[in-house]
């Protein structure tokens, strides 16, 4: 069956020891010059007691072996540069380097967040230009980019809808989280002060409508909608949702992680949101993960625009632009700054580049999906029959049969060269398999994932070990997940050591 994998892509190295293991005794990556000024004998300058006789376990090795063994790790990690990486909900897009090359610009690279107005007259102009991009796509009236991230964000607009309440003189008690929303606003709702009840889905994936109607009331705060939902598909019935929760007083928030479906397509805000977050790594190509900088910038309807939290940035008589922290209404400070420059930099350089034509990436993502969803649709189960939006969520049901689970495919695919998909998410698809290419992908790219998946599938109906097995061409094979989380081994220990421990 291996003969006919066509991978993706290849390591440059298969195997790689470690640097200990290339240890040789006094073998070094240096010769310093002979000293033109007297020695000192550092025992009697610093005294014994901080000075080591001998260096236990330290690599011994010379500069190549240093450099040929990082250049070598450094192949190991699998990137969007190197190939697609269909985590659904994630939404991992390609970086075009134009973002990067604007951000290390002088003058923008080198300026410091705390330098006065006067001298920062030209990035005030960026972060504003960036925030009328962000209202005008998203259908709204205001603009905060001070959140870190994503979840920074939700944490925000719940905080906002908890201010604007607070001010009509009652912040409710409850908020409504449908289960087909991201996992992160549950968490939200309960830091930001609030029950969480939750909404189970109709037979498409969709909100219950009749359901919602019966449980708005005076206690709701908002409803945490996703939109599209983390099972892929369209909430044909977000204006009718958002006239329910007006009717009670209540407010609808919508989690934008997947606005790289909608974004030049579709207005949340004319369809009845009041507070939305935008994740910039997932629709305005800024990076995604490492630990951050990251930016989730906030946008509102015009009636929690009083609560943004301070500084806004605040337009002047004279033309000039400044930050506004005389605001009475405000929640206050979000973060010690107005947000994370360079990645806002990066993504008002993405949104420049594209103009109306975001409309075009957006439609790209949604053709990619549904046409790996047609060439995969007879060899996996595909609960909601919905048109699919940017991206597309299978189930293991017909693998099952066989043994063979979300995992398993998962792990196949990497011997096929490729990332897995999302597993096992979202929660209301079992075993789900959430696949989402991006635009940033060409027909060819999908054409070889829609292989390798299609391959899986029919090793997984006549070879399920095959599969049940696999990852079989990686340099560590299937790991043992719960036992590495649970007693995860943190230190290398020399053979020596371990056999005379032994």
């Amino acid at each position: 069956m291996t003969d006919r994998i066509r991978k993706a892509g290849r390591h440059t190295s298969q195997s790689e020891g470690l640097i200990f293991e290339k240890s040789v005794p006094d073998k070094r990556g240096m010769e310093l010059p002979p000293l033109d000024v007297p020695a000192v004998d550092a025992r009697q300058a610093l005294g014994a007691a901080y000075l080591r006789d001998t260096l236990e376990g330290f690599p011994e090795v010379s500069e190549v072996e240093v450099m040929r063994h990082y250049t070598r790790l450094s192949t190991w990690n699998y990137a969007i540069d190197l190939g697609m990486y269909p985590l659904g909900s994630c939404t991992m897009k390609y970086n075009p380097r134009v973002n990067e090359y604007v951000a290390r610009l002088d003058g923008i690279a080198t300026e410091h967040p705390y330098q006065p107005v006067e001298l920062s007259q030209g990035c005030l102009r960026i972060l504003d230009t960036l925030q009328n991009c962000l209202v005008e796509v998203t259908g709204m009236d205001a603009c905060t980019l001070q959140p870190a991230s994503g979840a920074h964000g939700e944490l925000t607009g719940l905080l906002l809808i908890r201010a604007y309440l607070e001010n009509q003189g009652n912040p409710r008690k409850k908020v409504l989280i449908p289960d087909s929303a991201h996992g992160t606003n549950p968490a939200t709702a309960a830091i930001a002060g609030y029950a969480v009840e939750n909404i189970r889905s109709d037979a498409n994936g969709q909100i219950d409508v009749a359901r919602l109607r019966e449980i708005v009331n005076e206690d709701v705060a908002g409803l945490m909608v996703t939109n599209p939902s983390t099972v892929g598909v369209f909430e044909q019935h977000i204006a009718e949702i958002a006239q329910i929760l007006h009717a009670k007083g209540a407010l609808l928030y919508m989690d934008g992680a997947n606005m790289n479906a909608l974004a030049g397509i579709a207005r949340p805000g004319d369809f009845g949101v009041d507070v939305m977050h935008l994740n910039l790594h997932k629709t305005y190509s800024t990076p995604h993960g490492g630990g951050g900088p990251g930016a989730g910038p906030v946008v509102v309807k015009k009636l929690l625009e009083p609560f943004l939290p301070v500084p806004v940035i605040a337009h002047q008589s004279d033309g000039r632009l400044t930050l506004d922290f005389n605001r009475p209404k405000t929640l206050g400070r979000m973060r010690a700054f107005y947000g994370n420059f360079g990645v806002l930099v990066r993504a008002l350089a993405y949104a420049l580049a594209y103009g109306p034509g975001i409309r075009q990436a957006s439609e790209d993502a949604v053709l990619n999906a549904n046409y790996i969803r047609k060439h995969l649709e007879d060899l996996f189960d595909l609960p909601y029959k919905f048109p699919s939006m940017h991206e597309v969520v299978f189930s293991d049901a017909r693998q099952k049969k066989n043994g063979v689970s979300t995992t398993d495919i998962a792990k196949r695919l990497i011997d096929y060269g490729f990332h897995p998909y999302t597993t096992a998410f979202p929660l209301i698809v079992h075993g789900a398999l959430m696949i989402e290419p991006t635009e940033s992908e060409s027909r060819e790219e999908c054409d070889l994932f829609i292989h390798a998946m299609r391959s899986i599938a029919e090793e997984a109906a006549t070879n399920p070990e095959l599969v049940k097995t696999a990852p079989h061409t990686t340099r560590v094979g299937r790991l043992d997940e719960v036992g590495a989380a649970r007693k995860p081994i943190l230190r290398w220990t020399p053979k020596a050591t371990t056999e005379a421990a032994d």
